[in-house]
């Protein structure tokens, strides 16, 4: 069997690799690639050029204007990489807000790495692109087999929950909030795990990106849930970075609000990671949307109520 030298450049390639059995053949990672925990022992082959402490609204104003300028997010060490002499290099295409982009991995290999890795790029944009990047991971490692069964034991899970939600007499209706100053709502994969989950996303375009929203369009829907999941926040800064939204005068008026029902999830570890935890990820929204049918032991580490 051969033995590869793996760089992943994208939290959701590196839990790809880990469940599709090589985490032992992962040289390096990035910055954000933290799970299973035993990959932060790897060494570190990129950095942000944003302030991740900053306040939310900053963040978004420094994404913009480095965004605008042409340049990337994120920056890519090739000495390290020439360094790790890597085999495989994964990252994405689908954001470049999100992971390090294919020119930055690219420019990085051309100018230095002298062991010609090959790269693999990854473009979720739905769920079912998502089952799709597992197999291409699983066939760029030599090991289609492992990603047609990984991919089907992700699928009967989430089956097990859409089968249990499908006859339902109504679905709740969910805004799922992926920033939260200014207010942007969740697209791409999102709305299709909502659907698996029992929920009617009122923002969410499966395939779709995420887009941002007005509070007073909030307001108007009025969503029966509001799940906060911001990319790249745990449940702890998440919660820090609320005040701005729940400040509007808009915000008590909200059914949700005065239901209780307005939860903050990890979204750094679930919803905005596109892998095998999408459906941990949907197990966590059929908790919200349907607390009387489904408990997967979710609460606590993975959402809590604002």
């Amino acid at each position: 069997m051969a033995t590869h030298r793996i760089v992943s450049l994208i939290a959701s390639a590196t839990e790809i690799v880990a469940a599709l059995g090589f985490s032992d053949q992962l040289v390096g990672r990035s910055h954000e690639c933290d799970f299973p925990s035993l990959v932060e022992r790897l060494p570190t082959c990129s950095a942000s050029r944003v302030d991740i402490g900053a306040p939310s609204r900053v963040i978004d104003e420094q994404v913009r204007s480095i965004v605008a300028s042409a340049l990337s997010v994120y920056s890519v060490d090739p000495d390290l990489l020439n360094e790790l002499a890597p085999t495989v290099i994964i990252t994405q295409t689908q954001c470049e807000v999100c992971a390090v982009s294919l020119k930055d991995v690219e420019r990085a290999v051309c100018e230095l790495v002298t062991s010609r890795p090959r790269i693999v790029s990854l473009e979720p944009m739905s769920l079912g692109d998502v089952w799709t990047d597992i197999e291409t991971v699983a066939i760029a490692l030599g090991h289609p087999d492992r990603g047609t069964t990984l991919v089907a034991n992700l699928r009967r899970r989430l089956a097990a929950i859409a089968d249990r939600t499908a006859d339902l007499p109504s679905r709740p209706s969910i805004a799922c909030v992926e920033w939260i100053d200014p207010l942007m709502m969740a697209g791409n994969w999102v709305p299709d795990i909502v659907e698996a989950a029992g929920g009617a996303d009122l923002f969410g375009t499966a395939g779709q990106h995420s887009g941002y929203l007005e509070p007073a369009a909030l307001a108007a829907a009025d969503p029966d849930v509001i799940a906060i999941m911001p990319c790249g926040f745990d449940i702890k800064r998440a919660r820090q970075e609320m005040p701005p939204l729940t400040a509007r005068p808009e915000w008590t008026g909200l059914s949700a609000v005065a239901n209780g029902r307005v939860y903050i999830t990890d979204g750094n570890q679930s919803f905005n990671r596109p892998g095998p935890r999408m459906v941990e990820s949907a197990e966590v929204l059929a908790e919200l949307l349907h607390p009387d049918l489904f408990d997967f032991g979710h609460r606590g580490p993975g959402w809590t109520p604002l």
